[in-house]
């Protein structure tokens, strides 16, 4: 339809459609869209309330607003504890360890399987090392157990056989981190690798072909061509991994400590738990000083998530946002 204006032009009559009626026509789309964002804000948003005990001495009767207010008592509390550099110092070397000698991993397995010829020998290495990170804690600490317990363990028994001592594995404080380390490395490789195995296969493959009529080799091809390609996917990985520096997996932990290693392997997150929640049976309850700690813990890692993507931003500007 059209209509003339005073000057005798034709114009096209077009309807004015309001934003009600952009909302009507679409309103599948946004009941489907309610309910995420219910959720979200059920379990995630309300719940924000709860780090006001951080700054309270909670006491269950008087329920969360009627709790006196201490300020930053319980803050203080943790950094003056004789536990606050032990559990520091446990979990930055821990989360520290595991970041450098596990994040180059997933890379490399990425590359191999992208440049490999051999198709069935591709998809089987990936099964395989993908099907490790379904292993819950429970049954990787379990298998831990069985390959490195004192008595029964299969390493221990190979090395009695050959006339070796055995050694208390599970019990070491030395040894601690290197089995929490490469244990979680072995699991979660796999499943890390698929990004990266996702982001080469968006690479350009004339300009491999390009590369080889040009003499290059198969490294050379990886420097200049796959990773300056996959470098943002690269920095966003290491930022979202410096964000949990201080969060280490609790049940991993939890389930693999003993008196023996306690020096090793007591962090944040057990600490918290054991603390906060009283189940040592030493001391009652203490739902602020956990609170506390777990607010703490999470307002380092925002600020680590913050820094690494600024320098990201300022050396390779390919930072999250």
């Amino acid at each position: 339809m059209a209509y003339v204006t005073e000057k005798g032009a034709v114009r096209p009559l077009v309807h004015k459609i309001t934003l009600g009626r952009r909302i009507l026509n679409a309103r599948y789309l946004y009941i489907l869209l309610l309910i995420p964002f219910v959720y979200v804000v059920i379990f995630n948003y309300i719940p924000i309330y709860g780090i006001l005990m951080a700054f309270k001495r909670f006491a269950p009767r008087q329920g969360v607003w009627g709790s006196p207010w201490v300020g930053l008592y319980n803050f203080r509390r943790f950094f003056d504890s004789p536990n606050f550099l032990l559990v520091m110092r446990n979990t930055l070397v821990l989360s520290l360890y595991g970041l450098i000698a596990g994040f180059p991993f997933p890379l490399i397995l990425a590359i191999c399987v992208n440049h490999s010829l051999l198709r069935k020998f591709t998809k089987f290495t990936q099964s395989v090392t993908f099907a490790p990170y379904f292993l819950s804690a429970v049954l990787l600490v379990t298998l831990l157990t069985q390959f490195l317990g004192m008595r029964s363990g299969g390493i221990n028994m190979i090395l009695s056989f050959f006339g070796v001592p055995e050694i208390n594995f599970m019990g070491s404080s030395s040894l601690f981190s290197h089995i929490y380390v490469w244990s979680g490395i072995w699991q979660g490789t796999g499943y890390s690798a698929i990004i990266y195995i996702s982001s080469l296969a968006a690479v350009d493959p004339t300009m491999h072909e390009a590369a080889i009529i040009d003499g290059a080799t198969m490294w050379q091809r990886i420097w200049h061509i796959d990773l300056p390609t996959i470098r943002p996917i690269i920095v966003i990985m290491l930022i979202l991994s410096m964000g949990g520096i201080l969060a280490g997996n609790f049940e991993k932990t939890y389930l693999m400590q003993n008196s023996l290693n306690m020096a090793n392997s007591e962090i944040i997150p057990t600490y918290v738990y054991k603390v906060g929640l009283g189940v040592t049976g030493a001391t009652r309850p203490d739902y602020s000083f956990g609170t506390a700690i777990g607010l703490f813990q999470n307002v380092v890692g925002v600020i680590l998530t913050l820094l690494v993507n600024r320098i990201a931003n300022i050396l390779t500007d390919e930072g999250m946002f």
